[in-house]
């Protein structure tokens, strides 16, 4: 019997996939916990529909991303933090500060998670880190850390 799996079935597939399986099976187990539906005609109709729509909502989030990267590409970060002599800072610039100045600076809303420092910033100085904004988008970003 062919079906359309609503979730991922372990040894079955994952959502989406349309497989054939067991009568039994379909009727006693995957019907029942709405893991499956039967591959009808409507059935099939209706997931080539949600592919399509979800194939282009992924399209238009790499798009907006690309967006947003061009955006980011073009500005440089002044962030002031508290220090002493040598340019040593009073603690460390963190990933949630640096989106905190750049939300404010430039009204650009990235997750704090998205910036990818290689170590804290624990002096003043120019330092350049990784924004990874989509699995397939990921731009440099120049920070520049000022003693206040």
């Amino acid at each position: 019997m062919k079906v359309i799996l609503q979730a991922d079935v372990k040894g079955k597939g994952k959502k989406g996939d349309v497989v054939n399986v067991a009568e039994g099976y379909a009727n006693n187990f995957l019907f029942p916990r709405h893991l499956a539906i039967e591959a009808n005609a409507e059935n099939m109709k209706n997931l080539e529909r949600m592919k399509a729509l979800e194939e282009k909502k992924k399209a238009d989030e790499l798009a907006e991303a690309k967006v947003l990267g061009a955006k980011l590409k073009e500005i440089a970060v002044r962030v002031p933090a508290k220090g002493g002599e040598g340019g040593r800072l009073f603690g460390a610039v963190t990933n949630k500060e640096i989106a905190e100045v750049v939300e404010k600076q430039y009204g650009l809303k990235i997750d704090k998670r998205k910036y990818e420092l290689k170590q804290p910033i624990k002096a003043a100085g120019v330092y350049t880190l990784t924004v990874k904004i989509h699995p397939a988008v990921a731009v440099d970003l120049k920070v520049e850390v000022v003693v206040e």
